[in-house]
């Protein structure tokens, strides 16, 4: 058994401020460039044309700060701080999209943090102390999104991640390791009025958040 609950947060005046700036100012490259990202080559075609001048390498820092913006939001720290109080008795995990907010984290709340440049031998100990309740909390990016059994876990907090359906269920699967008497709560924390709104509906469209 398993529930999602998504939560909703407002960005502060000062953030909501440099994130329209940012945001504006790659969005008027998009459109002067002629650049839709919904095709299947807009992408490659942004990083290509953003490398070849100054206009272009701005725009790409601008995209990169509004990201960046929604992903580390105050509010979503503050959430995320009253989660591990609520769940301090829980097992839970922290999944962000990049290995800076994962260190941001960790030591903003001195949780134990895991990246792909986290030695085996570390990453092993860790999840051991995990498993044995020594730590009650791990952040990661994305190297736990599959092939790590944790039956202990049973609280998921997903700060940001990309569209990608896949990458979701496999947060969510994380959670949904067999354990007598388990629960598993998924909450997915997004910015309102962001981009986050419209990729957490897309990474969504699968059978398994219909309960969300």
């Amino acid at each position: 058994d398993y529930t999602v609950r998504r939560i909703y947060l407002e960005l502060l005046p000062k953030e909501r401020k440099e994130y329209e700036e940012a945001r504006g100012e790659y969005l008027r490259f998009l459109r002067r460039h002629k650049i839709s990202l919904k095709e299947s080559q807009g992408w490659q075609k942004f990083l290509i044309l953003s490398q070849r001048t100054d206009e272009g390498r701005k725009a790409f820092c601008a995209y990169l700060r509004q990201k960046q913006i929604v992903q580390t939001s105050r509010a979503k720290l503050d959430f995320l701080e009253h989660l591990l109080w609520r769940h301090h008795k829980d097992r839970i995990l922290i999944f962000t999209s990049d290995n800076a907010t994962v260190y941001e984290i960790s030591k903003t709340f001195l949780l134990p943090a895991i990246t792909h440049k986290t030695p085996v031998k570390e990453r092993k100990l860790l999840l051991d102390y995990f498993r044995q309740g020594k730590f009650h909390a791990l952040v990661t990016s994305r190297v736990l999104n599959e092939g790590i059994d944790l039956p202990e876990a049973n609280v998921g907090v997903v700060l940001s991640g990309s569209a990608s359906i896949r990458e979701h269920v496999q947060r969510l699967g994380r959670l949904l390791r067999k354990r007598e008497g388990k629960l598993a709560l998924l909450y997915e924390l997004i910015t309102k009025d962001s981009s986050e709104v419209s990729v957490s509906l897309r990474r969504g469209q699968h059978e398994a958040y219909e309960r969300g």
